[in-house]
């Protein structure tokens, strides 16, 4: 693993969370996208070399809208940039980590995107990303 990709937040009202972050950090979002696939619009943020994600569920099967259900607003995920990650895959599980989805799929700002299940990394979600070329 490279670095912190990206901390993602949960949010329930994502234009009231943008504003909030802008005060917070003193600048805009760059960027918002939906991904349908996964039911949440997000949006980033540049911090130096690391980016805060906000996702707002655009469904209410969605697994943003059920962690939001469940938790409330607050820190969602962690995601890692790696080079491969097809590799880190298969690194990842030769060690006993439990992978939810094997196979890369897309995810927000040009990324492929695998989710560790937070029972085997101490109740964290990790995300790997790799940018798509």
């Amino acid at each position: 693993m490279r670095k912190i990709e990206h901390l993602g937040i949960a949010v329930k009202d994502l234009k009231a969370s943008n504003e909030l972050f802008k005060k917070l950090l003193g600048q805009s979002h760059y960027k918002e996208e939906e991904v349908g696939g996964e039911g949440v619009m997000t949006s980033f943020f540049q911090v130096g070399e690391t980016k805060i994600e906000l996702l707002e569920a655009t469904r209410p099967d969605s697994p943003i809208a059920k962690y939001l259900e469940k938790k409330s607003e607050g820190i969602h995920h962690i995601a890692f940039d790696v080079e491969d990650i097809h590799a880190e895959v298969e690194r990842l599980k030769s060690e006993g980590f439990e992978i939810l989805n094997e196979t890369p799929k897309a995810g927000a700002d040009n990324k492929l995107v695998v989710f560790l299940h937070p029972k085997s990394t101490n109740g964290v979600l990790v995300e790997l990303c790799q940018e798509r070329k």
